[in-house]
């Protein structure tokens, strides 16, 4: 991916926030660091410190642990809920999970030290950054109480409405893996409610 195609990316992604001016738009896509990671690059390993946050401007991020040797997707992350970012990167404390690019990527990659700088020049991105994480993490109470209190095809039928974006995207043992049931079980599931 040339690096036009990776500011041009940028640039729609900052123009959807209108408070940002133009200029400030301008400014920002010369500065902010924008990564194209291939498919299968590790992003972060469990056990490592996250040196770095991501935005996921384009492609597909998974998050998995390692468990009794299996792995378990526990997120996904794409252009449509793109911050990649947790308690281990804001305090600095080693990870307990793995990142993986599971398709070519287009990332906004920051650091504590350039997301200050950002923030000190341009204070509102500092809203706009509060604000994408307080609608991230709403999304995420929102999804744990519907696993929680859901059966598993509610589950599947939860995960396709609310995550439309991993249609053909991702694969069924993956998906199995995120919705905490076999393979198996998901596709029985999927059969029922084709039949239907």
């Amino acid at each position: 991916m040339t690096d036009s195609t990776a500011k041009q990316h940028l640039f729609d992604f900052l123009k959807s926030f209108p408070g940002l001016s133009d200029e400030a738009v301008d400014q920002l896509v010369e500065m902010i660091p924008v990564i194209a990671p291939q498919k299968g690059t590790i992003l972060l390993e469990e056990g490592k410190l996250q040196k770095e946050c991501y935005f996921v401007l384009k492609g597909l991020v998974r998050q998995y642990q390692m468990i009794d040797g299996t792995e378990r997707t526990t997120d996904f992350y794409t252009e449509s809920n793109g911050t990649v970012s947790s308690a281990h990167y804001s305090d600095q404390t080693p990870s307990t999970f793995n990142l993986v690019c599971d398709e070519d990527c287009l990332l906004i990659a920051g650091n504590l030290e350039i997301d200050e700088a950002h923030y000190a020049q341009f204070p509102e991105l500092m809203a706009i950054t509060k604000k994408m994480l307080e609608t991230d993490l709403n999304q995420a109470k929102m999804n744990h109480s519907a696993y929680i209190l859901s059966s598993p095809k509610e589950r599947y039928l939860h995960f396709l409405e609310t995550r439309k974006d991993l249609d053909n995207r991702v694969p069924l043992h993956q998906i199995a893996s995120y919705l905490g049931i076999t393979p198996e079980s998901l596709s029985r599931i999927r059969k029922r409610i084709v039949e239907k």
